[in-house]
């Protein structure tokens, strides 16, 4: 596995605002993943979600959770740098890989991704969580991820929505704030230009959403979200997403290796 040693200003600037975009640490992985891509293009794994409907322009496809069949998306997890500096900016003393994800807008797609929390979404709770956003095409100003730092540490965790009909992803479920509107001028708002080997590292709790992709080129993007110490499992009201159909697990425990394996450890814990 490579490292990269990230500097202490690094690692307070994440702890502060949720989020940290790396410059080039992936340069060497983007063929590979954009390989991986287009196996998972050709053959979708049983979660992938077109987001894109009737009488709606373009193309806007998701699909997670194919990292153990999808070979460059196994050793991306495994020997590249991404869970060792992910583990450096939760302040982990090991790191499990939790899943992956991709997701493409084709040209001409104007669906947007709505501003959201993915931890609502998500089977887990705790602190020490890194998700990787990696464009595989450059992206602009109108197409890339807008992420709303400090939202990590808002008091309560935003109402997860069905982003097709914004209606409640968990019925009956009153525990949650409303989305407020983040895009009032108020809220600091990190909305990077990038190019490929770029990546924004954002923590699960952090509010982001992009817009649609109206220019001529796709817009394909790579997720790789892992876990730190303090993560357990979070029994949730209904269907979590990814759904992880069999997973037996009690709430509060560990997420279990087999399934989520330790992928990186301190040199020196603790």
């Amino acid at each position: 596995m490579s490292t990269i040693t990230l500097s202490p200003q690094q690692i307070a600037d994440y702890q502060r605002d949720g989020a940290i975009i790396l410059r080039g640490v992936f340069r060497d992985w983007i063929e590979p993943l954009r390989d991986g891509f287009e196996q998972v293009l050709a053959a979708p794994g049983p979660f992938a979600i077109e987001n894109v409907g009737n009488g709606e322009s373009g193309r806007f496809f998701e699909d997670y959770c194919n990292w153990q069949r999808i070979a460059p998306f196994s050793r991306f997890i495994h020997d590249s740098p991404a869970a060792g500096i992910a583990g450096q900016l939760m302040q982990a003393e090991q790191v499990q890989i939790f899943h992956e994800h991709i997701l493409v807008k084709e040209p001409g797609t104007a669906k947007p991704t709505p501003w959201h929390q993915d931890i609502p979404y998500y089977c887990v709770s705790g602190l020490q969580t890194a998700s990787y956003w990696i464009p595989l095409d450059p992206v602009r100003s109108d197409n890339t991820l807008r992420v709303v730092l400090g939202s990590h540490r808002w008091p309560k965790l935003v109402r997860p929505k069905r982003w097709a009909s914004n209606e409640n992803y968990f019925a009956g479920e009153d525990d949650f704030m409303e989305m407020p509107d983040v895009d009032d001028g108020s809220y600091r708002i990190l909305a990077p230009e990038m190019e490929p080997g770029d990546a924004v590292v954002f923590d699960f709790h952090t509010v982001h959403g992009a817009a649609g992709n109206l220019g001529g080129n796709r817009r394909r993007a790579f997720s790789a979200r892992f876990l730190g110490d303090d993560v357990r499992f979070e029994q949730r009201p209904g269907r979590t997403s990814p759904p992880f159909p069999g997973i037996n697990q009690q709430q509060g425990e560990r997420l279990r290796e087999d399934w989520f394996p330790v992928v990186w450890r301190a040199a020196n814990p603790g």
